[in-house]
């Protein structure tokens, strides 16, 4: 029971770190976002994409960690999803990792290639397309449905915000659809809206967990307990 409250506080600061580190690395990779081009024409902020890149990297190790500390409890739930949202975070990082290499790529050509305003805007555009397809797509089943279904049907926390996942999965989704099939800017005002519930839901998840920890009266938790004493 206490290894589980250790992993359950484990999993929020781990939750609450990739917030930090991917709402920061955004802020970090606007010069090259916003207009690749006069990035590599201008001075130029490399240390600054190095450490949003850095960052990124700190998310796509926090990310995974969140999955790894979950797992153990998680699967007494269901095998199957708790595997399930193991191989859903690692897909995340995949497209995490290829931004980094895009992103990496265009300070490459700022110190390299200074008049390749082209391949620059390019690799910008590939970055934006691993967010669609990393937080934008694999994060709603990941985060949302999956991990907000395993929280419900097992009480670690309180099932009321559990929902939250399980419907900010899915508008999440339809946010990044959108995006994909140009029906809307993926800066403009409704993808701002649509993240919210999912935004709140990993919000609570990491701050209710980092806490107070898992909900002791969980069935799978006292299940484990009681498992424990018929065994001694």
């Amino acid at each position: 029971m206490d290894d589980d409250q250790r992993n359950a506080r484990i999993f929020g600061v781990l939750f609450i770190i990739t917030f930090l580190t991917s709402i920061s690395a955004v802020a970090l990779f606007q010069p090259v976002l916003d207009d690749p081009a006069a990035y590599i024409g201008g001075g130029g902020k490399d240390n600054q994409i190095y450490l949003g890149a850095f960052l990124e990297f700190l998310l796509i190790l926090a990310n995974v960690g969140t999955a790894v500390v979950l797992y153990p409890i998680a699967r007494r739930q269901n095998k199957t999803l708790a595997l399930g949202y193991v191989t859903a975070r690692i897909i995340e990082c995949v497209f995490l990792a290829a931004g980094i290499i895009f992103v990496l790529g265009v300070v490459s050509l700022r110190q390299d290639s200074p008049d390749a305003a082209d391949l620059a805007v390019s690799l910008a555009a590939l970055k934006d397309w691993t967010f669609v397809f990393g937080p934008g797509f694999t994060v709603p089943f990941g985060n949302g449905l999956i991990l907000g279904y395993l929280m419900y049907k097992s009480g670690l926390v309180p099932r009321r915000v559990a929902w939250l996942g399980l419907v900010g999965g899915p508008v999440l989704l339809i946010s990044s659809i959108g995006v994909l099939f140009e029906w809307w800017d993926r800066v403009s005002t409704v993808p701002a809206l649509f993240v919210i519930p999912e935004f709140i839901w990993e919000a609570f998840l990491g701050i209710y967990c980092a806490i107070w920890g898992f909900r002791r009266d969980s069935p799978i938790l006292s299940g484990a307990r009681t498992s424990t004493l018929q065994t001694e």
